[in-house]
């Protein structure tokens, strides 16, 4: 049995039994992962895989028990790499990264570009997703941290590690009602205009239909989109008011737009990043995380990573207070 069989395996549970999928993943072709699986039952003694005909149709009892042993061993063993890696101080490496598009858009360029400067010889591949699969594809291995948002308690799934703290803004033409008034909208005045905001604002669990639901309200989301400029363009086009994060909002891109504060109900937001538990970081991924969170001790970081303290995080800065660290930093 080899670490690579181990692997192929895992890509095929995480692949929904898709053979041709779990190949592409662990960059192998479909006859080479058929033949390695086939080794390790082989092996083993018995099936991982219930088949129907040539289809992987379940995961058998006995292949549950292994993957869940197989998933240990590949952690461990990329822990050991990553280990040997940063004592070796070898600044070579790949560094994936789960996140938003938002964040990825409007964020994380200057702290990546505050990262080369150190790390000229790491390349980062950025996964940008919907804040629901942002966790997942964490959860699957498929990157090295997450970074997310909520306007409420901390996101599960790992360590989570507060950065900074961002408001939304409502934003509008410069012919609109709104921006002529000046002034910050109410909630009342919203529920009376179509919206345009993310994709996530459809859930009822979202604080944007709770903020709206409290005050006896319903928004009328007339579009929504995982793309903060998508949301832009809309509004550029007359097809509602925008609801989306200060981040995304530019005052030298943006001057046929006003940005307006929202409405004190609809509540400040932070973003997080997520660290899986149990996992060596190489030192770049903790180099990125402290350009983004610079008001953290890396020692401590790097103690509550290792289980060695608990969390006991300083409040975040503001985006606005961020943005000026990472601009004097570039």
């Amino acid at each position: 049995m080899t670490l690579t069989q181990l692997r192929y395996f895992a890509a095929i549970a995480d692949s929904g039994l898709n053979i041709t999928l779990a190949a592409e993943r662990v960059h192998a072709t479909q006859p080479g992962l058929s033949k390695q699986l086939k080794q390790l039952e082989e092996e083993l003694g018995f099936l991982l895989f219930a088949r129907k005909g040539r289809s992987l149709e379940s995961i058998t009892p006995g292949g549950t028990q292994v993957l869940a042993h197989a998933r240990r061993l590949l952690a461990e063993a990329a822990n050991i790499r990553s280990y040997a890696a940063n004592q070796r101080r070898d600044g070579h490496g790949r560094l994936v990264l789960a996140t938003t598009h938002t964040q990825a858009r409007f964020v994380l360029p200057p702290a990546i570009a505050q990262l080369r400067q150190t790390y000229p010889r790491v390349s980062v591949h950025l996964l940008p997703s919907s804040e629901g699969d942002v966790l997942d594809l964490l959860a699957r291995g498929e990157s090295d941290f997450a970074l997310i948002s909520t306007a409420g308690e901390a996101p599960a799934g790992g360590i989570a590690v507060p950065l900074f703290r961002w408001k939304r803004v409502v934003l509008v033409p410069r012919a609109h009602a709104l921006a002529r008034n000046g002034a910050a909208p109410t909630l009342a005045q919203l529920a009376t205009q179509p919206l345009v905001s993310y994709e996530s604002s459809t859930r009822p669990e979202s604080s944007l239909r709770r903020a709206f639901a409290t005050a006896g309200l319903e928004p009328q989301l007339s579009m929504t989109a995982r793309d903060a400029d998508l949301i832009k363009t809309y509004v550029r086009s007359g097809l509602g008011v925008g609801l989306l994060a200060e981040m995304a909002v530019n005052a030298r891109e943006d001057t046929d737009l006003v940005a307006l504060p929202a409405p004190a109900a609809i509540p400040e937001c932070i973003a997080w990043a997520v660290l899986p538990r149990e996992r060596v970081l190489r030192d770049y991924t903790i180099e990125l995380l402290h350009a983004l969170a610079p008001q953290i001790d890396q020692r401590d970081l790097q103690r509550v990573l290792a289980g060695n303290q608990e969390p006991d995080w300083p409040q975040p800065p503001s985006w606005s207070e961020l943005s000026e660290a990472l601009s004097q930093a570039a």
